[in-house]
């Protein structure tokens, strides 16, 4: 294990430990509007449409428990990967006040959607039904790596995904409404002589479907990468007993985004540029590799 590896993994098992206190905190903050300021300080602070010398206020809502996009940190500052592109971004456009927002995923959506919140920022992946909703900026924040958890048996012979649709192997339903069912069917598309069979489903538990893998119903589980590492591999991760029974590999990285109000389209143009200007300076790969370990924009260069 490298210095980084042991790093990231002391990250890792520090947010666990204080999980449990943040998603508390992250249902307050949804329901009080808790806004920390720009310069990450938590703290009830009310918001309003211009700051103090005639700046206009910019409210990016983000989740307490995203680790390592977007959380909080042991002094109740908002911190992550996005968090901290997102307070790049706000040292390039000094017209505004930027302000960060601890709250819930579903008033994340719907706050950002009314115009409660100008921008919110979770890991967020692009699909057409959150397209009609939000403006999306050309340029990423982020990325987030998918990929497939199968049995440990399988995995001398299922490598990728190619040898996994080959194969014939089944994959655990997926919601229709899940990006990740829009991913998938983007694959058979490419690859109609060898398409991975897709059943459509409600959510279930995500204990089902290891169970359901481990019985054989299923072959696999397409899943987020960081979903595996927090749910088995890590230290006391929830379904730990599986860790030697079942193995991931990657499929690809998908680029992740910041949703802006439908309305705020000269701010969306102004992010979009910021963003544009970050990554050409090589700052957002230096934070990817801070938060990651690795620059996740290089996996998306691959595909």
């Amino acid at each position: 294990m490298t210095d980084t590896d042991e790093m990231m993994d002391k990250r890792k098992e520090d947010f666990m430990m204080k999980w449990t206190n943040i998603a508390k905190m992250a249902l307050l903050a949804g329901a009080a509007g808790v806004v920390l300021a720009a310069a990450g300080c938590g703290g009830d602070q009310a918001a309003s449409s211009a700051a103090e010398g005639g700046k206009k206020v910019v409210k990016v809502a983000h989740t307490a428990h995203y680790f390592p996009y977007d959380f909080v940190d042991d002094n109740n500052k908002s911190d992550g990967l996005e968090v901290a592109v997102m307070k790049e971004v706000a040292k390039k456009l000094p017209q505004y006040e930027f302000q960060y927002v601890l709250t819930s995923d579903d008033d994340l959506l719907i706050g950002v959607e009314s115009g409660k919140y100008d921008i919110g920022t979770k890991g967020i992946w692009k699909t057409p039904a959150r397209e009609k909703k939000y403006i999306f900026p050309k340029n990423n924040i982020a990325a987030s790596v998918i990929g497939v958890t199968i049995r440990s048996e399988d995995a001398n012979t299922i490598k990728n995904l190619d040898d996994f649709a080959k194969a014939g192997k089944k994959l655990v339903p997926i919601a229709p409404q899940n990006a990740q069912y829009q991913v998938v069917t983007d694959y058979n598309a490419a690859h109609p002589d060898h398409p991975i069979a897709l059943e459509a489903s409600e959510n279930f538990q995500v204990a089902d479907a290891y169970s359901w893998v481990l019985e054989g119903r299923y072959d696999g589980y397409f899943s987020i990468e960081l979903a595996y590492q927090k749910n088995v591999t890590a230290k006391d991760a929830p379904y730990g007993q599986f860790k030697d029974k079942l193995t991931y590999f990657r499929y690809k990285a998908l680029p992740t985004y910041t949703l802006v109000n439908k309305k705020e389209t000269k701010l969306a143009e102004e992010v979009n540029q910021a963003l544009g200007e970050l990554k050409k300076e090589g700052k957002i790969a230096e934070l990817e590799k801070k938060y990651f370990g690795e620059e996740l924009d290089l996996l998306l260069d691959k595909q």
